[in-house]
């Protein structure tokens, strides 16, 4: 018994010091990671006016940028500014050939006045999109002593060819180009590192349990499904995203033996289980990029009649964020194997989200999860 009690008491401090490195590399990531939301934007904006101002300052028809991914030979057409923009990002290129391979060997911008006498040129990319290439200049983007991939300027408006004040302006532009591509490549990576952070909290808690493994994921999918199908905004959308894949984070300091518990809870121990919201919300205002997920963490489990916990409130005055994770947490709830009983179909679950709309449920939140899903909403 000695034995036993010690263990479990090693458990939860193992489990609370893998919850505080989790928070703690949130604290760490969260000025960078702000900095990357908010700029991320103003970078994409940034390069979009680069490539227009190619275009205008060179008065071509078309201007595009061709990027390296993943440390391979390939150049994918980033972003473009042309009438076949969106078909040129479906192709790519081998890096080591054409004009772009030729580019990138020199390290040295290039102007070719007539690609039909240059045999590096390939037209299996004018033949894909339907465009014609008749001249171009092609500029190096460099990073660090590092190319990145290059910028195209294509055609002039005006028929006549691209001369030397062309290569320059394009050049310059480059440099410019390249800048703002780094870093939004830099601070994409902090945001998936940021992300990565979140779902290992998540996964933690769930650990807890065996039979709730995957839970917090799944109710994060549902829920980022829900929102969409209801049109939320951006910002909305990645507060839901953080909240769902936290929202039993406040279980981390409920034993494990209530939690897998196979037979019904005592009300001592449902006392203990209705604190889960209010201490995972405690949690997570501590972290200041996490207020507004707190709010939702704290709310999912408030009820639409107001019959719920912690506050018992009705409705509207409940988030629609922590309305539709309610709906979500309910829903693969009931799909998935628990200690107390067998998963139920579907088409059972979509009957019960439907029997309880308006009553547990907000009827827009469920109407959202099964449009989101692609589950027939008749199910009565």
């Amino acid at each position: 018994m000695v034995h036993s009690l010690e263990r479990t008491k090693q458990n939860k401090l193992l489990t609370g010091l893998v919850a505080h490195d989790n928070i703690t590399r949130l604290e760490l990531l969260y000025e960078v990671n702000k900095k990357a939301e908010n700029s991320a934007t103003r970078l994409q904006d940034m390069l979009e006016q680069v490539i227009t101002m190619s275009r205008e300052v060179v008065n071509a028809e078309a201007a595009l940028v061709l990027l390296f991914q993943d440390y391979g030979n390939e150049l994918y057409y980033e972003m473009t500014n042309s009438p076949v923009g969106r078909t040129l990002r479906q192709e790519k290129m081998n890096g080591q050939y054409g004009i772009a391979g030729q580019v990138v060997h020199t390290n040295q911008p290039l102007i070719v006045h007539d690609v039909s006498r240059n045999s590096n040129f390939h037209q299996a990319i004018d033949e894909a999109i339907g465009f014609v290439t008749k001249s171009l200049v092609c500029a190096p983007l460099n990073v660090k002593h590092k190319t990145i991939g290059v910028i195209e300027i294509l055609n002039k408006r005006d028929g006549s060819v691209f001369d030397e004040q062309d290569l320059k302006a394009v050049a310059s532009i480059a440099n410019t180009a390249a800048m703002a591509i780094e870093n939004t490549q830099t601070q994409q990576s902090l945001l998936e590192a940021y992300r990565s952070t979140i779902m290992a909290m998540a996964a933690t808690i769930d650990a807890k349990d065996r039979l709730t493994q995957g839970h917090s994921e799944r109710v994060m999918e549902y829920s980022l499904k829900a929102g969409s199908a209801l049109s939320i905004s951006n910002e909305e959308a990645q507060v839901l995203e953080y909240a769902s894949a936290l929202h039993d984070v406040g279980k981390i300091v409920i034993d494990a033996g209530i939690l897998g518990k196979p037979g019904p809870l005592t009300p001592g121990e449902w006392e203990i289980m209705h604190t889960h919201p209010s201490v995972g919300a405690k949690l997570l205002k501590e972290i200041p990029c996490m207020e507004r997920a707190a709010e939702l963490v704290l709310r999912h489990h408030e009820r639409y009649d107001g019959t719920g916990y912690p506050d018992r409130l009705r409705g509207e005055a409940i988030p629609l964020g922590a309305r539709i994770i309610a709906a979500a947490e309910a829903f693969d709830t009931m799909t998935t194997d628990r200690p107390y009983r067998s998963a139920l179909s579907i088409d059972a679950a979509v009957k019960e989200l439907n029997k309880c709309a308006g009553k547990q449920f907000c009827p827009i939140a469920v109407e959202g999860l099964l449009a989101g899903l692609h589950l027939d909403k008749s199910k009565k």
